[in-house]
């Protein structure tokens, strides 16, 4: 584990974990309000193959709601990045970005406990992807 994320690693398709994956965050709340294949851009833009790289902006509409009611700009901190990738020993690895290292930047005490839970979702997330 780095400062900014934790992570889960699987011994499965990249498909099945982008499943899981999408699966474990929507039963524990979170909606998938962006997807980028960072591949497949990569792929358009310079012409280089990569592994399959997919970013999900995960986001559970309450909490965010209440984020941008306390502090407007937070916004630029939002959603909560999830990363499928593959790695060289055909390991999928899911990546979850920290919200209580990111959001913790904003200062105020109400933020905190807002980004306490929202790891505490992520985290049963990528559990319930450990198990599943």
């Amino acid at each position: 584990m780095t400062p900014y994320h934790f992570s889960v690693t699987l011994h499965e398709t990249f498909e099945n974990a982008v499943t899981k994956t999408k699966e474990a965050l929507a039963d524990n709340g979170f909606g998938i309000i962006s997807e980028i294949d960072m591949a497949a851009t990569i792929q358009e833009k310079l012409g280089i193959e990569r592994d399959p790289y997919l970013i999900l902006g995960a986001c559970n509409p309450g909490f965010a709601n209440t984020a941008v009611n306390s502090v407007p700009s937070i916004g630029v901190l939002l959603p909560c990045n999830v990363v499928v990738r593959t790695n060289a020993d055909d390991e999928v690895i899911v990546d979850f970005m920290d919200p209580a290292v990111v959001l913790d930047l904003v200062g105020e005490d109400g933020i905190h406990d807002i980004a306490d839970e929202v790891r505490t979702r992520l985290e049963m997330a990528r559990d319930a992807i450990a198990t599943a």
